[in-house]
């Protein structure tokens, strides 16, 4: 290949569970191709050759070569894919914050599905479906055993066409059918409210298209509410991450200008970069900079972030910027770990592949990948402690998880990993007497209420008054890469 192939592409910092993006960017393929390895492609031509002889029934020559793809791609590391046609429309449609369905946040409980919350001004909340409604069929399949994926998929569908969901309403004692007609929804990725008066509080569950003015608007409210705001607590737990000009507009929202936010680097040019807090490094073509409607004040404000296990790839790249250039205090436990890029290359009209082409870096130089970010003050998330966490998957727990780089790796300790074992157990038995208590009575309160244990110590943090920190986390080290 004498020529430079230019390849539109989209770079993503989502988790391991889809957050990906749809930020448009031009990749140069190298001009230079290695020598193919003729003994190891005549292999894979002759298990081709002896599955459609040999094989005890035909197979389709497609799929036969799309699940090759799909393995050699998937064999590189977790976060790297092979993209069908279902699972390309599913995938910008993760990273847009739109879809077509009927507008409902949803959750398993006792295997049937149950509504968090309608989306407001969606078909369900028009329908007049509430919190805590428990779905138990969806058209004529029965909703006892379908994972929630499965479920979501169900609901979801082409705009104008209909999907009946039988509701019961525990407070009622009723069943009854709902008919509702999918349209596209906009998702809301950004929360937010004044705790008590001079304490705001807001939370990105995710870094979407949209994310960005959201969060400008929520900001906004809670100093028109509060003009004298003492502090604010930016909640990014449980946030798996998304798109990476909004993480890098979110550090710029409280950074001084020009200064790095990340970096990245890796085998291409167009891998090595550094993003700044300036307009240049996170608006797109022909947007205005919503950060400029932003009160001077956000500058300033103190600032407390709250991160967790699930905290990933877009949240530690704004938590690890806050925290190198001492902008704010992040308290939680250690986050997640994702800290590489992914480049999805299109292969067609409606297939392509994701591909891990860089590490990201803090300000500082250090690598995110396998390790995450370290609280400065690490705070339980109940006061009877971390109930759950150790049931939680981090990077360093997938299977062949790409490492950090820079050669800080600790030996697996047979000791320490039977410990961890014996908690996930514990846990687990905890997490099963849990789910059977009534909501009211769980110990893991939603976020941002009154009964946020970890919320309650950013803000002793905030007023400078006492803060339970953990007595049981540690930092945990990044161990060698499963081959």
């Amino acid at each position: 290949m004498g020529q430079k192939l230019k390849i539109a592409g989209w770079v993503t910092v989502g988790a391991l569970a889809g957050v990906l993006t749809t930020v448009s960017l031009q990749t140069v393929a190298r001009g230079a191709m290695t020598p193919l390895p003729l003994e190891e492609i005549q292999q894979l031509s002759a298990v081709f050759g002896l599955i459609k002889t040999d094989y005890v029934e035909p197979v389709d020559d497609k799929k036969l070569i799309t699940d090759a793809i799909s393995g050699m791609v998937a064999s590189l590391d977790p976060h790297s894919q092979y993209f069908d046609k279902k699972t390309f429309k599913e995938f910008r449609e993760g990273t847009s914050g739109k879809f077509v369905g009927v507008g409902i946040e949803i959750t398993q409980e006792d295997g049937l599905i149950k509504i968090v919350s309608p989306i407001e001004g969606s078909p369900a909340f028009r329908a007049g479906l509430k919190t805590g409604d428990l779905i138990t069929k969806i058209d004529d399949t029965a909703v006892k055993g379908l994972s929630l994926s499965d479920a979501v998929k169900r609901m979801r569908g082409e705009p104008n066409t209909k999907v009946t969901l039988n509701i019961f309403r525990k407070d009622e004692s009723r069943t009854f059918p709902v008919t509702i007609t999918r349209e596209e929804i906009k998702t809301q990725s950004v929360k937010g409210k004044l705790i008590e008066p001079g304490y705001g509080w807001v939370r990105l569950s995710q870094f979407q298209e949209r994310t960005v003015d959201d969060f400008v608007r929520k900001v906004e409210e809670i100093y028109k509410a509060e003009p004298q705001l003492k502090g604010l607590v930016l909640d990014l737990r449980n946030d798996p991450g998304g798109l990476l000009d909004a993480a890098v507009a979110i550090s710029a929202a409280f950074l001084p200008e020009d200064v790095t936010v990340v970096s990245t680097n890796g085998q291409l040019a167009e891998s090595k970069a550094v993003f700044k807090a300036a307009p240049e490094f996170y608006l797109r073509r022909g947007q205005g900079d919503p950060l400029k409607r932003l009160p001077a004040a956000i500058k300033r404000v103190p600032l407390v972030v709250l991160v967790n296990e699930g905290s990933a790839s877009a949240s530690e790249i704004v938590a690890g910027a806050l925290q190198d250039h001492k902008r704010a205090t992040i308290m939680g436990s250690q986050t997640f770990g994702k800290g590489s890029v992914q480049t999805v290359r299109p292969l067609g009209p409606d297939t392509g592949i994701k591909l891990t082409t860089a590490r990201y870096y803090t300000p500082s130089g250090k690598s995110i990948q396998a390790k995450g970010i370290v609280p400065d003050v690490m705070v339980d998330e109940t006061a009877e402690g971390d109930l759950f966490a150790s049931l939680r998957m981090r990077e360093a727990d997938l299977e062949k998880h790409l490492t950090s780089g820079q050669g800080s790796e600790a030996q697996p300790d047979p000791e320490r990993e039977k410990a961890r074992e014996e908690a996930r157990e514990e846990a687990r038995k905890r997490l099963e007497a849990e789910a059977k208590k009534p909501p009211a009575e769980r110990k893991l309160p939603e976020f941002g209420t009154d009964k946020d244990f970890q919320l309650a110590q950013a803000l002793n943090q905030l007023k400078g008054q006492t803060v339970v920190a953990s007595k049981t986390l540690t930092e945990r080290k990044e161990t060698p890469k499963d081959e």
